[in-house]
């Protein structure tokens, strides 16, 4: 019998390890905070294990991981998503010693990588660029920024994962002076700290993905790959990347990571400024990224790496890897069909090209339909409830009627 391996978090980010270990014959346990979870409809899960949001109620969620280290003793520990990575780093003793491999870095570097304020004076004294960045203590604060740099202008939290929970979104863009107030109330109304951050022109194809396994603060595995096209397009994650070789993205990620003295998976994200070329940090994760299946496809299979290197203590080596394969996000690249279409100059053809190109889909899979049927189901579900919204919205010049 192999290892078991816990997968917390059962999104798409999830599904990339599920399947990434599954394939390989590890026994997968998910342990899911969300009702629309995908990866736990998967035929590589032979285990559920559902608990509270680990944002909402962290010493149940930690309770329910110290029960699934009952359940499956000595089994490796792996989030998938920011939130649950917190809550594990920060009970990363209690977690191992009640026999679980945790494949997450010390809290102290954890915290380091999820909050973003950190991460951009890590990236300063590695000498990795960065957009113009400042943190606001007030609301003149705030004004003064976007006097100085212009519109539009970026509120980013410093804790992306919390705010987009509450708020909806990763980050605002802001055009105005009002609407960057109106952006920093709303997030001290929620106790959230921001950051106001310059706006790096260019579209989605200045996106760049530096993925890596490092240990003791170097490079075992690396791979990088650039961005197609994101959902929703100006201010959404990737739906379609493609796997090419970027060396300066890549000295830039090995620089940063050295600097925090890193170990185990992260996904460090960039974009290519046009106005010096210089590519500018974006963020760091600090665990399985939404593409992961892309590195998967192309040779290079992270979650089997660090599972082999954690339990069986194999130090993964660097591999050639395929370069010019797509991955698709399918429903919500389509979603976004009509805006692309509308730029100058796009059209169907450019759309389609990754379609028609070597791909792996994020979700479709005639192998393991599971996730992609659910998924189906939900977006019928909310297309319908969107479609009653509309219809029960009073037409304009209505009468209402009134008792009394």
């Amino acid at each position: 019998m192999m290892t078991t391996a816990i997968v917390v978090s059962g999104s798409t980010h999830a599904l990339g390890v599920v399947r990434g270990l599954g394939r390989r014959g590890v026994p997968v346990a998910v342990v899911t905070y969300d009702r629309r979870d995908i990866a736990t409809s998967s035929r590589f899960v032979r285990d559920v294990i559902r608990t509270s949001h680990p944002d909402r109620c962290e010493a149940q969620f930690v309770g329910s991981l110290l029960e699934a280290a009952h359940r499956y003793p000595g089994s490796l520990l792996v989030p998938s998503s920011d939130a649950a990575l917190g809550a594990i780093a920060r009970h990363k003793t209690s977690l191992e010693d009640a026999g679980l491999i945790v494949a997450v870095d010390d809290h102290e570097v954890i915290d380091v990588l999820l909050n973003k304020a950190k991460t951009y004076d890590l990236a300063c004294f590695a000498r990795v660029p960065v957009p113009a960045t400042f943190a606001p203590s007030n609301v003149e604060d705030v004004r003064r920024f976007c006097e100085f740099a212009g519109f539009p202008v970026v509120l980013k939290p410093t804790l992306s994962h919390i705010y987009h929970e509450l708020v909806g979104v990763k980050w605002t863009r802001v055009e105005s002076v009002e609407e960057a107030v109106r952006g920093y109330a709303v997030a001290r109304s929620l106790s959230l700290e921001v950051l106001l951050q310059e706006l790096i022109p260019g579209d989605e194809l200045c996106g760049a993905v530096y993925n890596s396994y490092f240990w003791n603060g170097e490079p075992l595995v690396e791979f990088t790959s650039r961005k197609i096209r994101n959902s929703p397009p100006e201010t959404g994650s990737p739906s379609v990347v493609v796997s090419e070789w970027l060396p300066e993205v890549a000295e830039l990620g090995r620089r940063l990571l050295r600097a925090a003295k890193f170990s185990g998976y992260s996904c460090t994200e960039f974009k290519l400024d046009p106005r010096d070329g210089e590519y500018k940090l974006m963020e760091v994760n600090a665990r399985h990224n939404l593409s992961s299946l892309l590195a998967t496809r192309c040779g290079l299979n992270f979650p089997w790496m660090q599972y082999k290197h954690l339990v069986d203590g194999l130090v993964p080596v660097q591999r050639d890897y395929e370069q010019g394969i797509y991955w698709i996000d399918v429903t919500r690249d389509v979603q976004n069909l009509t805006h692309y279409l509308r730029r100058p100059g796009y059209s169907v053809g450019n759309f389609l090209e990754p379609y028609r190109r070597s791909h792996i889909f994020a979700v479709l899979d005639c192998r393991d339909v599971g996730p992609a049927a659910v998924r189906g189901v939900d977006a019928v579900r909310v297309a319908a409830g969107r479609i009653r919204k509309r219809m029960n919205r009073p037409k304009p010049g209505a009468a209402v009627r009134t008792l009394g």
